[in-house]
């Protein structure tokens, strides 16, 4: 899904104009990203929750020549489901 067809669906449930649509959305993730900027986590009821982890630099293996080399560290994002999200999707 993208962000365009979210605020087509904003339009269509909530009777929002495409303009509001269009800022409501805008406005969502540039506040769950500001959040995880900051390394806050952000829980969605019934949807899962977004967290920052910190992965540190480790010594890492080139497949072909086997050759040591050095993985820097960096912060990734994680998801992980919501028990609702989880039955929802396995529901059949």
């Amino acid at each position: 899904m993208t962000k365009a067809e979210i605020i087509d669906r904003l339009c269509e449930r909530i009777g929002f104009s495409k303009h509001a649509a269009s800022e409501v959305a805008q406005s969502i993730f540039a506040i769950l990203k500001e959040r995880l900027e900051k390394g806050e986590q952000v829980k969605i009821s019934g949807f899962g929750n977004f967290a920052v982890r910190v992965k540190h630099p480790r010594t890492g293996r080139n497949p072909q020549t086997g050759e040591a080399i050095m993985i820097s560290g960096r912060r990734v994002l994680s998801f992980k489901a919501s028990p609702v999200l989880k039955d929802a999707i396995n529901r059949s």
